[in-house]
């Protein structure tokens, strides 16, 4: 066996990032698969994601250099797609990473583009090359 079955995201506040990553899954390739008052999961290739407010956080802020997830990959269609998502990014809540080195931040091999939301969570976008 091999593969993700879901990943589970917890944010402070949903309603504050919903549109952030409804925008980007949905880029990507992703459905809403359902939703509820502080939360939401969205479906693609057998697997899903789902973003959610705990009322069991530990701490409210979201730090990606403490220990855990530091970010969250996801591949893109084709090096356009990635270009069209990394220049939409800002009108939708997530800023870019490393501009000056997109897009091989990663290496001259690796063409991703890194961005990061409002409350500090970063994902990667990785595209085949040009």
């Amino acid at each position: 066996m091999a593969g993700f079955h879901h990943v589970e995201i917890w944010v402070a506040d949903f309603s504050a990032v919903r549109t952030e990553w409804d925008w980007l899954l949905t880029e990507v390739g992703f459905a809403v698969q359902d939703e509820w008052e502080n939360g939401a999961s969205w479906i693609a290739g057998g697997a899903y994601l789902v973003v959610t407010a705990s009322p069991s956080l530990s701490q409210p802020d979201h730090d990606r250099r403490r220990p855990g997830v530091n970010h969250v990959a996801f591949k893109a269609d084709s090096a356009a797609q990635l270009d069209q998502l990394m220049h939409d990014a800002p009108l939708h809540g997530w800023e870019p990473l490393y501009q000056e080195r997109y897009p091989h931040a990663g290496g001259v091999e690796h063409y991703a583009g890194w961005l990061e939301n409002s409350t500090g969570f970063k994902v990667e976008m990785v595209a085949d090359g040009p």
